[in-house]
């Protein structure tokens, strides 16, 4: 009897196998460099669909791995031989706009759910990508474009459902098994099957939003993340360095040269966006400026991201200066990278006002998140190459900041993962674990083994 035939009858859900048509399209998953063919895949239904999958896979010895939105840069949506809980179909969705906050299923996609909320005016803040599900970017922080005016999305996060390695459906919040909730908010999937969440909305209508691209200098550069720093919290931006793709609104003179892409968004009133946004337009006479006032949700359009060949390695910094400025430009030069950059993300405003112990998340005081990214054509180039690259560039920007955000880890090893969870923190959540999974069934992640 294969695993399939054997759960299948005992789900409400759909249990889909190798000689399914829905498989190739169910086992996909957004790192193009993974190609896992998994023994089964169970879109459940609900928690008691997904304690049956988690008993099957003790039962069996199947290797579990949770899909959400399927963009985990490690591929860890989906096990090669095992089973694979797919959480697609818990898509509910239950918002009280007078007290705004709102339950949703943790199958839901960022983009998705800010449409939703936008219809009332509201929102929650996750990444900057539509197509990642809310579960998988809000377990390990959620770092987007409103993360300096209303925090990570964690810091939003008020209670948690979840089907923990023994089957049983909890929901916990600060007052109810409050260090499992402390754990949910930073630590990943390591402590079971997270269904449904609560969030805190924040009223967020019009903003000034979108993009603008300026010609990429060491002065423009730096002068970009002084500028970032000292915004009103209102101001969150993603600025990329790189060369600039043939894309329509760049001029053709402009292609191939270098320049600074960022993604701005003053979640505040029109005028006061406007003279926040003064400086960075006065750094440069800019190649594109396609910022303009628009609703919130619109900042995530209806489409699915791309699948890529690609290598990143995230970081914290305290700085970028012209050193590393400098650095940057010569090194995105020398890449043979179909699109190599460096994003630079200025944190503080809200981030840094919560106690770096008040969740799994500790990394409050770092100034910066830098992703060093290279994507790649697999038909002209090795990905070895490209790791070269990125892991190079890397240890030039590296400025002593030993941390490292789990939601953009590739795989990389133990000590990266610890350098997510730095200091007690490790010892805190392998605790947790050993409380909630000490057999280590959920694995398939950026793993913190329980502690013995």
């Amino acid at each position: 009897m294969t695993f399939t035939s054997r759960l299948a009858p005992d789900l409400e859900g759909r249990v889909i196998g190798p000689a399914d048509p829905a498989y190739d399209g169910a086992r996909t998953v957004f790192a193009a460099h993974i190609d896992h063919r998994p023994a089964l895949i169970a879109r459940v239904a609900g928690p008691d669909d997904i304690a049956r999958v988690i008993a099957n896979a003790r039962e069996t010895g199947s290797e579990l791995a949770v899909r959400g939105g399927g963009h985990s840069p490690a591929g860890h949506g989906v096990s090669d031989g095992g089973s694979v809980i797919d959480l697609s179909a818990l898509r509910s969705l239950e918002l009280d706009a007078a007290r705004r906050t709102v339950w949703a299923g943790a199958g839901l996609t960022s983009g998705a759910f800010t449409v939703a909320a936008g219809e009332h005016g509201l929102a929650t803040g996750f990444g900057d990508t539509g197509s990642v599900g809310i579960g998988g970017i809000t377990l390990a922080g959620g770092i987007g474009f409103l993360v300096r005016k209303h925090g990570l999305t964690i810091d939003n996060l008020l209670a948690a459902e979840i089907v923990t390695a023994d089957g049983r459906l909890r929901r916990v919040d600060a007052q109810t098994e409050p260090e499992l909730f402390w754990a949910l908010r930073g630590g990943g999937g390591n402590f079971g099957v997270v269904t449904r969440m609560k969030y805190r909305l924040h009223p967020v209508d019009t903003v000034i939003g979108g993009l603008l691209v300026l010609p990429a200098t060491p002065e423009v550069i730096t002068g970009f993340v002084a500028e970032a720093d000292a915004a009103p919290d209102e101001l969150s931006t993603i600025a990329n360095v790189m060369l600039a793709p043939p894309l329509p609104f760049v001029s053709e003179e402009r292609h191939g040269s270098p320049v600074v892409m960022a993604r701005m968004v003053y979640a505040g009133e029109v005028e006061a966006g406007e003279r926040a946004l003064a400086p960075f337009r006065a750094l440069a006479e800019p190649v594109a400026d396609l910022l303009r006032p628009l609703r919130y949700p619109e900042l995530y359009p209806d489409e699915q991201a791309s699948r890529l060949f690609a290598v990143a390695r995230t970081m914290f910094a305290g700085r970028v200066g012209t050193t590393q400025a400098e650095t940057i430009l010569e090194r995105i030069g020398e890449s043979s990278a179909t699109l190599a950059a460096c994003e630079i993300r200025v944190l503080g405003g809200a981030v840094a006002r919560v106690p770096a112990d008040a969740t799994a998340f500790t990394h409050r005081a770092s100034r910066t998140m830098l992703n060093v990214a290279a994507i790649y054509d697999p038909s002209t180039s090795e990905r070895s190459e490209h790791e070269a690259w990125v892991r190079g560039l890397s240890a030039e920007l590296d400025d002593g900041d030993p941390g490292a955000y789990a939601g953009l880890l590739d795989d990389e090893g133990p000590q990266r993962v610890r350098a997510a969870y730095p200091g007690t923190t490790w010892e805190r959540l392998a605790a947790v674990k050993a409380t909630y999974d000490p057999d280590n069934v959920f694995r398939l992640n950026q793993n913190i083994p329980p502690d013995a």
